[in-house]
């Protein structure tokens, strides 16, 4: 049985509020529900390793995130997600979802975050790492875990 946003809102309150964000100048609600792609304009991933691992980085302001970033114009959310792994995490996609292989340093363009670390750990500790800096992020890691989205290797 699927379960929807009303089911894991009552799990996950914070997560699932609608919440103005300054650097985006817009209204964001998490869902589960599908979208138009047209609408996303920002991707972060859960990107799972072999191991059962999830991939977290530090920039260099010592700031822990899910590897992601901005859309660029006309790129699909596939190409979005190979780009924004392998310059913040030095990741592959393995596929259509966020199931990666670490195969070398981030590549940092000048115009993109410079990233200093990049950590594969148990979903519990990188959701610990993530809440240092955005409790947000380290409840998506949490929610896809309650899911069954994070199945060991």
């Amino acid at each position: 049985m699927r379960r929807g946003d009303d089911f894991w809102a009552a799990r996950f309150p914070d997560l699932f509020r609608e919440e103005f964000v300054d650097y985006a100048d817009a209204r964001v609600r998490y869902t589960t529900e599908w979208l138009d792609e047209d609408l996303v304009a920002r991707l972060h991933l859960v990107a799972l390793t072999p191991t059962g691992g999830v991939v977290v980085c530090r920039s260099e302001n010592e700031g822990w995130f899910l590897p992601g970033g901005t859309r660029e114009p006309g790129e699909t959310l596939s190409g979005l997600a190979r780009r924004e792994l392998l310059e913040e995490a030095g990741a592959e996609l393995l596929g259509e979802v966020a199931d990666v292989r670490v195969v070398g340093s981030p590549t940092n363009p000048a115009d993109g975050e410079a990233v200093v670390e990049v950590l594969d750990l148990p979903p519990e500790r990188a959701a610990g790492r993530l809440a240092e800096q955005d409790p947000i992020q380290a409840d998506v890691v949490r929610h896809a875990e309650a899911m069954g989205l994070l199945a060991s290797a």
